[in-house]
């Protein structure tokens, strides 16, 4: 029988400024260190854990629902996902920050991921492509040079953004200007910046509702992507108890409408042949919330809706398994998630495993808390606390755009000098 998921208890707390009256307005959230470390751990697992369980179904079940029975079993030792695009991409942008700092340029993190190694596909692959001729960015991901700008690839690799920026969702919001316009645009880079805003909130709250809606404050609440994420909150209110019900809907909407299909790699194949796969950021965000909603804060529940709701199904649970292990933590993960893990195993074509990743994040995690206004301070049993801001402002999101009316290129191409720094040649 599958357990609830327990919580660590309580976490944080809130530091206000004490008026007349009472307490005013709260100023920073309290996070210690080790829970921050221990939530960040979880984050990890539970991306691996998704992208594991659901891997053997990826595009295999393509505008329906799979069917109970093909769903697999799992495996302790599934959780060693090493040679996943869900994982190594990110850990190039981590590793980018681990060198540079916080104000690493997108130029230098696009000559880093230029000379990555690893196989890629879709968005992720003409971006990388661009970078290796020469064309950096934002234009590597412009939709002029990039038929795959609206595709998941930014959203599969965002987690990391959440990861090391907690509580910080305007942190969020510039690693994604920095890192998702390499290879998406509009939609393309929402979907990034909507997960990572979810992971930033997963550390404070355990609510699937109120992380969700934390992530849409994330990105502009006009496009497509937002009315994807709202779409699939009203229509869970419907049908709370039929998660069938709310993906028909969302099938219909965003998989069969073309009005909903502009930005579609293979649109002219939707459209003249009726072609099911459908890998827009969009829809596959629609089913990475239906997992969060409909799993009821349950691992194998929320892991496998998400799974089950086809398309990109193993990116999807990848994303929500990995934001409910973030409000859950490493320690009270049920033990077959963890028990098998490699903790030497090297992600591929990267410097990290397991333990380095996890330095290296909270590393970069201390410089975002103190860069954001932050403190770090020692609370009266010794231990180190996270004093993280809180803006009375919303978040302030990346510009509106849409792959189909994209806006002018930036004309933008590396100095003979960057190229020099690029060792690859562009595969064909």
């Amino acid at each position: 029988m599958r357990q609830r998921l327990a919580t660590l208890g309580v976490v944080w707390g809130v530091s206000c400024v004490v008026a007349a009256g009472g307490c005013a307005e709260p100023t920073v959230r309290r996070l210690p260190v080790h829970v921050y470390r221990d939530k960040m751990k979880g984050g990890w697992i539970g991306q691996m854990v998704g992208v594991g369980w659901g891997g053997p179904t990826e595009f295999d079940y393509r505008g329906v629902t799979i069917p109970e029975d093909k769903m697999p079993s799992w495996k302790p030792p599934m959780v060693n996902q090493f040679n996943q695009d869900d994982l190594y991409v990110e850990m190039t942008f981590v590793r980018s920050l681990d060198i540079y700092g916080l104000d690493v340029s997108s130029r230098q993190a696009g000559i880093d991921f230029a000379n990555s190694g690893y196989r890629l596909w879709h968005a992720n692959r003409f971006g990388r492509r661009n970078l290796r001729k020469g064309i950096a960015p934002p234009d590597s991901g412009h939709p002029r040079f990039n038929g795959h700008a609206d595709d998941i690839d930014y959203q599969i690799e965002a987690d990391f953004s959440g990861l090391v920026a907690p509580g910080l969702p305007n942190r969020v919001i510039a690693l994604g200007e920095t890192f998702g316009r390499l290879m998406n645009y509009g939609d393309g880079l929402y979907g990034g910046q909507f997960v990572g805003g979810m992971y930033a909130e997963a550390f404070f709250e355990d609510d699937p509702v109120k992380i969700i809606r934390a992530g849409l404050e994330c990105i502009p609440s006009e496009s497509q992507y937002a009315e994807a994420i709202r779409d699939t909150l009203a229509w869970y209110r419907q049908e709370p108890d039929d998660w069938k019900a709310t993906w028909a809907k969302i099938n219909a909407k965003y998989h069969l409408k073309p009005d909903y299909r502009r930005g579609s790699c293979n649109r002219k194949k939707f459209l003249d042949e009726g072609d099911a796969f459908n890998i827009d950021a969009k829809i596959n965000g629609a089913f990475i919330v239906m997992g969060l909603l409909y799993g009821q804060r349950d691992m194998d529940r929320t892991i496998i809706i998400s799974t089950r709701c086809g398309q990109d199904s193993d990116c999807n649970p990848s994303n929500a398994g990995g934001v409910l292990a973030t409000t859950v933590g490493f320690s009270n993960l049920p033990p077959r998630f963890t028990e098998a893990l490699d903790q030497e195993g090297v992600f591929s074509h990267t410097e990290y495993n397991f333990p380095k990743l996890i330095a290296a994040c909270e590393k970069i995690a201390r410089e975002s808390v103190l860069a954001s206004g932050g403190r770090i301070e020692r609370d009266a049993s010794g231990e180190e606390v996270f004093l993280i801001p809180i803006s009375m402002q919303p978040p302030e999101t990346s510009r509106f755009e849409q792959v189909w009316e994209p806006g002018p290129i930036a004309d933008s191409r590396f100095t003979p000098e960057q190229m020099a720094g690029i060792t690859q040649q562009p595969d064909e």
